[in-house]
């Protein structure tokens, strides 16, 4: 059920674009990471930040007959280039970024049995793993790093620290994990008992995940039973709604990813019973998707809350620092 509810990803087409499907699409092979090409943000770039952050974008492929997205593809390729405006911004004053290419499973992938799903999603997650490994042997060199990503990005990073993160020398570099826009479930914690949810906004080692809405919608594929929640208002699991005055503003994006307008005081938050955070002043009308039930607002888990999180970032690195005294 879990993996099903991944390929209702196909909304990310509507609010990040689809490919030309007019242009050929030519199957990929397995990316070598010791390749500057298999970056989005190469890792010749200067690093001049204490801290580092591995994100891993959402759905964007389509499908044209591949069911896993081409790396090599420059239409695809540039639909990643403008994701990380929209999203990885948020990381860009405090964080050098690292952001593999990786052959995410396509929107095609919803016509499939959930067997071969798995199959094809699992070609993605080896990637990001991969890539994952390659940076922490080669590219990382001792920093505190945060881990970050978006709805399948998201997906594929909670995988990553279920397989990866038992470890506490691991734990100790990890500033902090925004997976925003996927459900980390009451299960996964009994699972998983380094799984730790953020009670505050200085919380290190902790994980970051919410899922947007109205008060008035219903069925959101990627909000899971027992989803836990913070309100990036307060940074707390508090259900009580944080008021708009909080809001440090939303930030817009045209397709391309430059910004369009920021918005302060966009909306007041809270946390309802089903961990869903509702998003109280906005105009359901205005920010509902296409194709996804009504008032759930998916595409704009980074952009309504961004210079919250912006802000956010740089303040859990400065407890990472007085809590973990690592950082020069």
């Amino acid at each position: 059920m879990r993996m099903y509810k991944l390929f209702v990803f196909i909304l990310m087409i509507v609010m990040l674009g689809a490919c030309n499907q007019n242009e050929p699409m030519f199957s990929s092979t397995t990316p070598d990471y010791e390749d500057p090409y298999y970056w989005a943000q190469p890792p010749s770039h200067e690093i001049d930040k204490a801290v580092d952050v591995f994100y891993v974008y959402p759905t964007l492929f389509g499908g044209t007959g591949l069911m896993n997205m081409d790396v090599s593809n420059d239409t695809m390729r540039a639909l990643v280039q403008s994701v990380l405006k929209k999203q990885a911004a948020v990381f860009e004053n405090d964080c050098n970024l690292f952001a593999p290419y990786y052959r995410q499973m396509a929107m095609d992938g919803l016509a499939m049995d959930p067997q071969e799903q798995n199959i094809y999603f699992s070609i993605g997650q080896a990637d990001v793993t991969h890539a994952f490994d390659y940076y922490l042997e080669h590219l990382n060199e001792g920093r505190p790093f945060i881990l970050a990503g978006h709805s399948q990005g998201s997906m594929a990073l909670i995988q990553l620290m279920k397989e990866k993160f038992n470890k506490p020398a691991l734990m100790n570099q990890l500033v902090a994990a925004y997976l925003i826009g996927y459900s980390v479930t009451e299960q996964d914690l009994e699972q998983c008992h380094w799984f730790r949810i953020a009670d505050s906004a200085r919380d290190i080692g902790v994980i970051i995940t919410y899922n947007t809405q109205s008060a008035e919608a219903t069925n959101s594929p990627v909000l899971l039973p027992a989803a836990q929640c913070v309100n990036p208002l307060s940074w707390t699991r508090d259900s009580n709604v944080v008021a708009r005055e909080h809001h440090l503003g939303a930030v817009f994006f045209s397709e391309t990813g430059e910004t369009d307008s920021i918005v302060p005081l966009f909306t007041n938050a809270r946390i309802n019973e089903s961990g869903a955070l509702i998003a109280g002043d906005a105009d359901v009308e205005a920010y509902s998707i296409s194709g996804f039930p009504k008032g759930v607002f998916h595409k704009y888990d980074y952009s309504f809350f961004f210079n919250n999180i912006k802000k956010n970032v740089g303040d859990r690195i400065a407890a990472y620092k007085g809590q973990r005294q690592s950082l020069k």
